[in-house]
């Protein structure tokens, strides 16, 4: 009972509770962050859905409360906003909480709201009249920017400025903020002593992934990187300075800044494709040479997916791109990634991810001998057709022939090769090099003969329902114009479509969907056949399992169901020939 009074305490602790303050109320907000309020601005605003207004909540007399309240002019607008900051610099404060209601839901600001918003914390960073309160509510507006999506942020030059912006504030001490944490940005300024050998930037796990100010610690004075043995450390970074800058009998002004993703960081080297971010830390120092930078971030769990590989990487302004000069990797474990660098900047580990498979079990012996059995009977069926085949016409025995000839295919494929025989079951170890990688996620090159099993299957099913159409369609034409033989040149054309039809089906599937280095664009990896699925096990309609051999088998049972009906109503006619 006593560690749950502990807990509830620290939990009330780190809260401001849900209130009314005004006529605005407000919900129950982690201290540090800034709440919104549940009263909306009218539709007929020019701001219809957004907050009202808004309060943060503070810790300053030990008991969590929120601080004052800020208002938004509904008709306000962020380029309204953007107009002011240029004109009259005076009333920066209000103009920074107008910014931060208005991008309090980035889900919804186009590209050109983001960049002026960006445009906007920009100049209030610069600002020679910034205050802390003005610090506050441009860091919290740049972390709601980065909950933004990708593609609206993607190319902006004002949002990467903002990086650039964000660590020469977290060096310079004129707004007298020493650490501003909101959900995705956290902004550390120090003074270090002259005398110390190393500062320590830590931040450990939060339940939500969020970060929260006691969340974020500070060591300044070490020379070890001390990780949590419990997994508990997201990301850590270690600068020791060297001896000449020990040297010197003055303070040393450093800045963090760390980013719960890489949204303001967009690489043209590292494609994201399965939808993973990265955390970015940046560490200031200014024109320091000799530095050495130790670092440990917490690999990302991807579901059913292992660590592959990793790259240690800085950001280069210049080629804005990652890159990996003057960074290495240290070492790794299941619960840590380590890297040096020689220098300070943004620093990030761009992680490779492949994909584990749950293989399908083998054939079990009910359907091998249901195979067997079918088997035999197709091959009787054949033999028999090819023996009789003169006390009958030609074109029944081509049509029967054939759809036996694609379905015995089919099966004996189905019972010897759909199992995959080279399964990626091997662990890698990750390599030493450090290289940029050029996705998170890898992809084994084709290998085996899984590929030219599925094309087979593909080929020879598709061909089954193909010659299943045209025998129907063989006997729709032979009872509607009571005919004793098939038309003139009909078995060429069977001939040619019955075989050719699936080869072009195979063909364009392989064309637009199949790469050697990717082919689980074309086939799965558990068994040899068509992809369906996407990684979290969703059907893909994109995928060739839908396009490939759905939608034609689907057209071959609706011409098939046509021919039926037009069938049933001729035959329920009076027609004088049918008795002949």
């Amino acid at each position: 009972m006593k560690e749950l009074w502990i807990m509830a305490v620290f939990a009330t602790g780190n809260f401001c509770n849900s209130t009314i303050i005004g006529h605005f109320s407000f919900p129950r907000t982690t201290v540090g962050w800034s709440a919104y309020s549940k009263e909306l601005c009218d539709e007929k605003t020019t701001s219809a859905g957004l907050p009202r207004a808004s309060a943060r909540c503070l810790n300053d007399t030990g008991s969590p409360m929120f601080g004052p309240l800020h208002e938004l002019q509904c008709e306000f607008t962020l380029s309204d906003i953007q107009g002011n900051i240029s004109s009259s610099p005076g009333d920066l404060l209000q103009l920074a909480f107008s910014t931060q209601i208005l991008t309090s839901q980035p889900e919804q600001l186009s590209a050109d709201n983001i960049t002026t918003a960006a445009q906007i914390a920009n100049a209030l960073l610069q600002s020679a009249n910034i205050t802390k309160d003005i610090a506050v509510a441009a860091v919290t507006t740049i972390s709601q920017l980065l909950n933004a999506s990708e593609e609206s942020t993607q190319e902006r030059v004002a949002v990467q400025n903002l990086t650039e912006t964000l660590g020469n504030f977290s060096m310079d001490q004129r707004s007298n903020v020493s650490l501003v944490v909101q959900p995705n940005l956290a902004v550390q300024s120090v003074q270090v002593p002259s005398d110390s050998v190393g500062i320590q930037f830590t931040a450990l796990t939060g339940r939500s992934g969020n970060f929260v100010a006691n969340r974020i610690n500070l060591n300044t004075n070490t020379s070890e990187l001390t990780a949590d043995k419990g997994g508990s450390t997201d990301v850590q970074i270690l600068i020791k300075f060297p001896p000449v800058l020990r040297s010197k009998n003055t303070n040393n002004s450093i800045g963090f800044v760390l980013y719960q993703n890489d949204r303001f960081f967009r690489s043209r080297a590292f494609r994201a494709s399965s939808g993973t971010s990265r955390r970015v830390i940046s560490a200031n120092l200014g024109q320091v040479s000799g530095l050495h930078v130790e670092m440990l971030f917490k690999p990302t769990a991807v579901p059913n997916a292992s660590l592959y590989d990793f790259a240690c990487v800085s950001w280069n302004y210049t080629l804005k791109d990652w890159t990996t000069y003057g960074c290495s990797k240290v070492n790794h474990s299941a619960d840590v990634l380590r890297c040096f660098c020689n220098h300070t900047t943004n620093f990030a580990v761009l992680m490779s991810f492949r994909r584990e498979f749950e293989y399908a079990e083998a054939l079990n012996w009910i359907t091998k001998l249901g195979c067997s059995m079918s088997i035999i009977g197709l091959s009787l069926t054949i033999t028999f057709q090819m023996v009789t085949r003169k006390s009958r016409k030609t074109n029944p025995t081509v049509l029967l022939v054939s759809i036996c000839m694609c379905l015995l295919i089919f099966t004996l494929l189905f019972m010897l090769g759909v199992d995959n025989s080279y399964k990626q079951l091997n662990k890698l170890d990750i390599q030493e090099d450090n290289i940029l990688l050029p996705s998170d996620t890898h992809k084994e090159w084709d290998r085996g003969p899984c590929t030219a099993v599925a094309v087979l299957l593909q080929y020879f099913l598709l061909g089954t329902f193909t010659w299943n159409t045209l025998y129907a369609t063989h006997v729709f034409l032979m009872i509607r114009n009571s005919l004793a033989t098939s038309p003139s040149h009909f078995t060429a054309y069977t001939v040619a479509i019955g075989w050719g039809l699936p080869a072009v089906v195979v063909a364009l599937t392989l064309g637009i969907s199949y790469r050697v280095d990717d082919p689980l664009g074309y086939r799965q990896e558990e068994f040899c056949w068509l992809a369906a699925l996407d990684p979290k096990g969703n059907f893909d309609f994109k995928l060739p399992m839908f396009w490939g051999f759905l939608i034609p088998v689907a057209f071959m049972l609706i011409f098939n169901t046509v021919m039926l009906v037009c069938f049933a109503v001729t035959t329920g006619k009076t027609n004088p020939h049918l008795t002949r």
